[in-house]
């Protein structure tokens, strides 16, 4: 009842006056003639009825029209949405609802152009990342073309570096190619129960070198005697705790300690926290740091090397086990990344 007084207020006012307006004429009329007034009330329904009908259709007639020019010329609305229902009298709704899809296509046009800056950034990062390497590879295959090849410690030194530029290249896309198939959801996860302490302590004997070229300590922050067994992708996860591990160690502090606890959450989840006492990342960047191929630091993270797309990895990884990631972090002081577990039963 209140839509149909909001839709069609006009008409039935305005038929109303109509009626009243040609009744008390009738009326006047008929008193003159002396004429019976026995048919003025069905007259005054019939006269009703026929004047709300012919004003609503043609009230909506004539908005339709002009608001459909309004929407073709402006481009505000596609002219499809408008067929889906009838145009009525209520100009206050009509108002808001252009203005509702105004709003719409302005926030459209501005995540268009987001989007659109996100493009042209990646794709120079993309360009930057590949080129780097290619160039190295081919400055050390044209220098040994160019003669160098007839000296032998040349040759083995200069094959050795261009192989590590090609080995960074494959480590690149391969990155690109797991980010591609995580955002497509192509990238099946093989649930199962595993003993998560055990993955972490398999991260640090296989990071344990890496770590000592910088005298970084790996430890847990307390004896985990008992296992802790969760639900999830085994290795995914494993790749998780390695690349917060590395990321840990590479911007690490120098004789410092990267730590790691296990935490419950809530009754069924964990949290394992990653936290490190190094160079720690300011607050300008953390809203981006799981950006592909962004970098805190442009020229100090491409010398320590990596894709530049292992916390990108890592978000895509944790999220498609629709789990959260956290980040805090300190500029000067550390920075600590966790993740929440399911448990297993």
């Amino acid at each position: 009842m209140q839509k149909l007084k909001k839709t069609y207020k006009f008409a039935i006012r305005t038929s109303l006056f109509i009626t009243i307006i040609l009744t008390l004429l009738l009326s006047v009329f008929l008193y003159v003639v002396g004429a019976l007034g026995w048919f003025v009330i069905p007259f005054a329904l019939l006269s009703y009825l026929v004047c709300f009908a012919i004003i609503q259709y043609r009230v909506e007639r004539f908005i339709y029209r002009r608001v459909k020019k309004i929407y073709d010329d402006l481009t505000l609305l596609e002219s499809t949405s408008l067929t889906k229902q009838p145009i009525t009298t209520d100009m206050a709704t009509l108002t808001k609802e252009i203005d509702k899809y105004a709003k719409d296509k302005k926030l459209e046009i501005e995540t268009l152009k987001v989007r659109e800056e996100y493009r042209k950034e990646f794709l120079g990062n993309v360009s930057h990342e590949l080129k780097t390497p290619l160039f190295t590879v081919q400055g050390y295959i044209l220098t040994l073309l160019d003669g160098a090849m007839k000296d032998k410690k040349i040759l083995k030194k200069y094959l050795s570096r261009a192989n590590k530029g090609v080995e960074r290249l494959i480590y690149i896309v391969k990155d690109l190619d797991m980010i591609t198939k995580l955002e497509a959801g192509d990238l099946r996860l093989n649930m199962e129960v595993f003993n998560i302490v055990e993955v972490i302590q398999n991260v640090f004997d296989m990071l344990e070198m890496k770590a000592a070229k910088k005298e970084i300590t790996l430890m847990f922050d307390l004896n985990y005697d008992e296992p802790v067994l969760v639900k999830a992708d085994k290795e995914r996860i494993q790749q998780v705790v390695t690349n917060l591990m590395v990321n840990s160690i590479k911007y690490g502090r120098e004789k410092g300690t990267t730590e790691v606890s296990i935490e419950n959450l809530i009754k069924n989840k964990i949290i394992i926290r990653v936290t490190d006492n190094g160079e720690g990342i300011g607050e300008e960047h953390i809203s981006r740091i799981f950006e592909r191929f962004y970098r805190v630091d442009k020229s100090g993270s491409r010398k320590e090397g990596g894709s530049g797309l292992g916390l990108s990895i890592v978000k895509h990884i944790i999220e498609a086990h629709e789990e959260k990631i956290y980040i805090e972090s300190e500029l000067g002081v550390g920075s600590e990344f966790s993740f929440s577990l399911e448990k297993a039963e």
